[in-house]
């Protein structure tokens, strides 16, 4: 797998390549974003790890440079904690967010997790709610007929609340189906998650019917009209 990591930090870029190199990843690196929308252009990587803040175009640019041609999964890797920073890059169409200083295995389960590409089962009923339609033979999501768009960690979420509908799904299940691993903490990414589903299925994202909240514990889908 061919890894694009656009960062304009050189010992970082450098630690990286040799970790990731020694984990099987071909890795390319470009110092600023304009070389990255460039050099991605040219390479078509099949995954890209992103700083935001960097000069000749910023991570959000590159972000909504690639969407307008590459479906490929971006996880962004930023000094940047805030929270509007996070809900700006994933509503660019980043799929990820890590925040530095980070944990090596942590990015690695988050990388592992972006790239499954499971088959699609046969015969796999659609789940419906509201006027959402989650089709899971398909791996989509429509709403009053309309096809939506969701990231690849967005969708894996949606997918187990939508296989146990009804059911408290806890935070930590969530964090184990999602990365794959027992070591990813909770640090408001599920919120964030959670938080972009509202906005693109529910009605009221501030009133949500179906995509709840279980307070201290975790979350549910509620599929009544």
């Amino acid at each position: 797998m061919k890894i694009l990591i656009a960062d304009d930090d050189p010992q970082l870029v450098r630690a990286l390549r040799i970790t990731l190199a020694a984990h099987g990843y071909d890795v390319i690196a470009a110092p600023d974003g304009a070389a990255a929308v460039a050099m991605a252009a040219q390479s078509h990587p099949d995954m890209v790890l992103l700083d935001l803040g960097m000069p000749r175009l910023n991570g959000v640019e590159v972000i909504e440079a690639l969407r307008g041609w590459s479906s490929a999964p971006i996880i962004v890797v930023s000094g940047r904690t805030g929270s509007a920073d996070k809900v700006e890059a994933l509503d660019a169409g980043a799929d990820d967010y890590v925040t530095k200083p980070f944990q090596i295995d942590e990015l690695l389960a988050r990388l592992r997790a972006l790239s499954r590409r499971a088959g699609s089962g046969t015969g796999e009923p659609a789940v419906t709610f509201g006027d959402v339609t989650v089709d899971l033979a398909a791996k989509s999501v429509s709403r009053a007929g309309a096809r939506v768009h969701v990231t690849p960690t967005e969708w894996r979420m949606l997918e187990f609340l939508a296989r146990n509908p009804g059911a408290l799904v806890t935070r930590q299940t969530l964090l184990k189906e999602i990365w794959a691993s027992d070591q990813v903490s909770d640090s408001g990414y599920l919120r964030l998650y959670m938080s972009q589903l509202r906005k693109k299925l529910e009605a009221d994202p501030a009133h949500p019917r179906h995509l709840l909240t279980e307070s201290g514990m975790g979350y549910r889908l509620v599929l009544a009209p």
